[in-house]
């Protein structure tokens, strides 16, 4: 089954800078080949459920090898069984109601 996520993993007890921990994360899921898209206060991610929910936990233990005492994670789960689904679809299909599909999904990112 196939899943899109939105992860935000939290490492506690390792000082102010997550940056890190959160590139750990981001090689774990490039080595791994999964689709995904780092974002202000988490990533999503799109995959088959179990290749997922490894890469997750890899990124939980690769952080405690980094020396995280603690880490806490928010998921946001969503998955469909009527059709495909994926992150740049839910994208365009946004960006078709604001009448603006000319933009690619990789650069849906408004400066004000």
């Amino acid at each position: 089954m196939k899943v899109i996520v939105d992860f935000c993993v939290i490492p506690l007890g390792v000082g102010e800078s997550l940056s890190p921990y959160i590139a750990e994360c981001q090689r774990i899921l490039i080595d791994m080949e999964l689709n995904h898209s780092l974002h202000a206060y988490g990533t999503n991610i799109e995959g088959e459920w179990e290749t997922v929910m490894e890469a997750i936990k890899r990124c939980h233990n690769r952080i405690h090898e980094m020396g995280a005492p603690r880490i806490t994670s928010t998921l946001k789960l969503g998955t469909r069984t009527d059709r495909d689904d994926s992150m740049a679809g839910k994208i365009e299909s946004v960006k078709r109601v604001l009448g603006g599909a000319d933009v690619s999904a990789d650069e849906f990112i408004t400066h004000v």
